[in-house]
């Protein structure tokens, strides 16, 4: 006797799987791995910065009282290159050689750029300045960010500028949220293994790698993929096993209503079952369930209906676990392309979109068949035809979700 599923759509879905309780938690680790990690804790500024005046130039340090009567010429007391002081008290018609980036001393009150000079012939100690300049050409402490000064909040996902600002105030270890730890199961007697030969009625595992780049795509850590043949025990097995040791559990394949459909009867002897029928073509079994406190998405293995599924609703759980939103950027676009096929359901579909001075054009590209793959390297997009009796019309617009790493 076959189970009666109650479906829901897309949006009801996404919204259960907002109520979910994630394990996420905090960790420190070196500043040097936090690129695209997120921030757990606001980090501030825990002295000015520039912590000391610094020169923008090349030149000479000079008093406000002696900028004026060029050309004339200064007497040299030193040199101050990055990274050194100058102790000493500027005089009258006194200066210091300063390098970029150097310290300025605290009675030199404006920086000369060193093509307004000229050397002072046989006086080594001497520099003649032609002219005057209007700019001071010093940086002063602290006018970037002040002692306490939010440098970087809570929630910010960390690119390579957020490392340099981390590592400019000494910063070498940094909180962010922890990355989940994911386990994937590729299900399915007719799976072949790499190494084997092609066989009547065997297809490889195209799903393992395919989710397994999505979910690194998306801030996971894969730590594991496994593949196992349709039989139940081997399944509970594996998913018992897994559930001690990771945040979730990806699945494909075996969440129909046929015999050796296994994972549809886990979904339903789990602690909690959160759907498992979508009002939506492809992926209409798409099923979440949690059990022992793992959540697990157990998602069609039909190769297009995997990866709609993935994005519609494995991408923003893996997000909200490291604190961020979804990537998937919801727009209306414009249909350009003649889709002619009717549906009882909602069909979310892979396509192309460009964006024109009228806004976002969008087309079906290549196979919309759940059971085809070779539309997928090129999808940029995925959009959805609301169910009709009639065609949809061209130029219609429709709900289309912009994919991230297009």
């Amino acid at each position: 006797m076959l189970d009666r599923r109650h479906p829901i759509n897309l949006a009801e879905a996404q919204a259960r799987l907002t109520t979910v309780k994630l394990p996420t938690a905090i960790e420190t680790i070196p500043v040097t791995e936090a690129n695209h990690r997120t921030l757990a804790k606001d980090i501030t500024a825990p002295y000015p910065f520039p912590n000391f005046r610094r020169s923008g130039y090349d030149g000479y340090a000079i008093r406000h009282a002696d900028d004026q009567g060029y050309p004339k010429v200064f007497k040299v007391l030193g040199e101050v290159q990055a990274g050194a002081n100058f102790d000493g008290v500027l005089g009258e018609n006194e200066t210091v050689r300063i390098m970029t980036g150097a310290h300025v001393p605290d009675t030199g009150d404006k920086v000369i750029m060193l093509e307004q000079t000229r050397a002072v012939p046989e006086h080594d100690d001497q520099i003649k300045i032609m002219t005057g300049s209007d700019r001071i050409n010093i940086t002063d402490a602290g006018s970037e960010f002040a002692k306490g000064q939010t440098l970087l909040t809570a929630g910010t996902e960390l690119n390579p500028g957020g490392l340099s600002i981390l590592a400019a105030f000494g910063y070498t270890e940094v909180a962010v949220y922890r990355q989940p730890k994911v386990a994937i199961i590729t299900t399915g007697t007719e799976l072949l293994q790499p190494t084997d030969a092609p066989q009547p009625g065997k297809i490889y595992n195209s799903n393992g790698p395919l989710i397994a780049g999505l979910v690194q795509e998306n801030g996971g850590i894969v730590t594991e993929v496994v593949q196992i043949p349709d039989d139940y025990q081997l399944l509970q097995a594996n998913l018992t096993r897994l559930e001690a040791a990771n945040d979730l559990i990806i699945t494909d394949g075996g969440v129909s209503v046929g015999d050796f459909d296994y994972l549809a009867t886990a979904a339903r002897e789990a602690d909690q079952l959160i759907f498992n029928k979508l009002s939506l073509r492809p992926g209409s079994v798409t099923t979440a369930f949690v059990h022992n406190d793992t959540f697990i998405m157990a998602l069609s293995g039909n190769p297009g209906a995997c990866y709609t599924g993935f994005y519609m609703f494995m991408e923003p759980v893996l997000r909200r676990f490291v604190n961020q939103p979804s990537r998937l950027k919801k727009v209306t676009a414009t249909l350009v392309k003649p889709y002619d096929k009717t549906n009882g359901y909602d069909k979310l579909l892979r396509g192309t979109y460009t964006l024109t001075a009228t806004g976002y054009q969008v087309q079906l590209h290549g196979s919309d068949r759940s059971g085809d793959l070779g539309n997928l390297q090129a999808t940029s997009c995925l959009f959805m035809i609301p169910h009709s009796p009639e065609p949809i019309a061209l130029n219609a617009e429709v709900d289309t979700w912009l994919l991230p790493f297009k």
